[in-house]
């Protein structure tokens, strides 16, 4: 899968632009539905990510790009449930998230991409 990150609120993966989050599930991109996190917005300032979102946990490894200047919110909850279920989480911002992806065989990885702040 073919990753850039050229700037602040796109990312360009395999040819296709998205301007907005996005989730790479087992190899499928989709869309990053907030929805369900946004009532936890006042707690944080910006919708987290929160397990309430369907978080991809089928993958051993799973990379949460936290935006331009690193401001998602992961929460607690999530790294929780990461451990439990032994998961690793590599949570860094998005164009580090990228570069860790770029190259990589994703077969083993999912991702969770915040292209804004």
């Amino acid at each position: 899968m073919d990753l850039h990150y050229p700037a602040f609120g796109t990312i360009v993966i395999d040819g296709t632009t998205y301007d907005h989050d996005v989730v790479i599930a087992d190899g499928v991109v989709r869309a990053r539905d907030k929805g369900p996190s946004r009532p936890l917005k006042g707690r944080f300032g910006h919708t987290p990510l929160s397990l309430e979102e369907d978080i991809p946990w089928s993958q051993p490894r799973l990379v949460i790009g936290t935006g331009y200047s690193s401001r998602l919110p992961v929460m607690e909850q999530v790294h929780q449930h990461a451990d439990h279920h032994g998961v690793q989480l590599i949570v860094s911002p998005t164009a580090d998230a990228v570069a860790t992806l770029t190259g990589t065989d994703l077969s083993p990885i999912n991702a969770i991409l915040h292209v804004t702040c």
